[in-house]
């Protein structure tokens, strides 16, 4: 399969996870529950999210289509399934049933998913690795916000 055509399938795969996450969060950011709560100094504008995520998504989909080649290793899809898995569900436990610490727990198991699949394949892809690197950086400030929002609620 061409890289063009991986490119495509997941993205497609990466941003219906987002989308569907998105739809288990109720009012989300804008809910009287969430505004109400006091969040950490460090606490980007709403805007940023919607960016981040954005961006994060395509970088991470350029990483695995980068590293999706046969043969692809049972570390990978695993891993790969484990991400897509805590990526959707995170909103629905955080937003939606108002679960910090829950929601903390899966937050951080999402880190150490895509950090792990990060290190561990950074031999199959090279330099293809920075890719995965905004994303890595972004679940240490969503795990530091969540941290936050869970010690001083």
């Amino acid at each position: 399969m061409k890289f063009s055509v991986r490119l495509v399938l997941f993205l497609v795969i990466n941003f219906g996870v987002l989308s569907l996450g998105s739809l288990g969060m109720g009012e989300g950011p804008l809910s009287d529950w969430y505004t109400s709560l006091n969040q950490a100094p460090w606490t980007p504008p709403g805007w940023v999210f919607g960016a981040a995520w954005f961006t994060l998504m395509v970088c991470f989909s350029i990483y695995m289509a980068l590293l999706w080649k046969s043969p692809v290793s049972n570390t990978v899809k695993w891993l790969f399934g484990l991400q897509i898995l805590l990526n959707g569900i995170w909103n629905f436990a955080f937003f939606n049933q108002q679960e910090v610490l829950l929601a903390l727990i899966i937050i951080c198991s999402l880190l150490g998913v895509v950090t792990t699949l990060a290190v561990t394949q950074r031999s199959k892809v090279g330099l293809g690795s920075l890719f995965s690197l905004p994303y890595i950086l972004w679940l240490i400030i969503a795990c530091s916000l969540n941290a936050y929002i869970f010690l001083y609620n």
